[in-house]
């Protein structure tokens, strides 16, 4: 059993990491931006779904075989590289509206976006690698049970985090509904951003 002590500076250094925005805070607030507060919760789900992806690759080892393999590493990594340039490519090529906010997307569409953008980021699995390890216990049960207590820990407070972006962003959209062209632009600085951004994870 995990000791109180433990959980509670647990928590506390996860609050302090949720916070300091990062790369899924960023295309949250551009989803949010350019199709609004409903397009910034459903990729915030999405985002936190893939969370499960490294929880459970944690738990069972695979983070650590990632990190370890020059190889799989660079395919993850490009993978997700090429998807976050595809979605900036088409973030830019986007038909102008006459009037009003983009043609939105589905919001499955848009969920299942937020679950490969986390999946694919390289620096999601090696966090978990490099962070959670420092808090099992292993005369405290299974080490593997205990990745996933403190995993769902840190998603659940990062997905506070996220609907916190999400929500603004998704006010502020409503606001700036004649600015939809400037909204694309950043919209596709953004997720090229990320994707340059993923492409200099290093293995370290």
């Amino acid at each position: 059993m995990i000791a109180p002590s433990t959980f509670a500076i647990f928590v506390t250094a996860s609050l302090a990491l949720v916070l300091i925005p990062g790369p899924n805070h960023l295309y949250i607030t551009a989803r949010g931006l350019s199709q609004g507060r409903a397009a910034g919760l459903a990729s915030a789900f999405g985002v936190e779904a893939g969370t499960l992806v490294h929880i459970a690759a944690a738990a069972l080892g695979l983070s650590y075989v990632i990190a370890q393999s020059a190889t799989l590493f660079a395919v993850v990594k490009w993978a997700g590289v090429a998807y976050l340039v595809y979605l900036g490519i088409r973030a830019f090529t986007a038909k102008d509206q006459q009037a009003g906010p983009p043609e939105p997307q589905p919001l499955r569409k848009v969920f299942l976006e937020g679950v490969l953008v986390n999946v694919l980021n390289p620096k999601v699995a090696l966090f978990f690698l490099a962070f959670l390890p420092h808090f099992v216990d292993p005369d405290a049960g299974s080490p593997a049970l205990q990745v996933v207590v403190f995993g769902l820990t840190l998603l659940l407070l990062g997905l506070i985090s996220d609907l916190l972006y999400a929500v603004t962003a998704g006010a502020l959209a409503r606001r700036l509904t004649r600015a939809a062209k400037t909204l694309k632009y950043v919209s596709g600085t953004v997720y090229l951003g990320l994707g340059v951004l993923t492409a200099f994870a290093a293995r370290e």
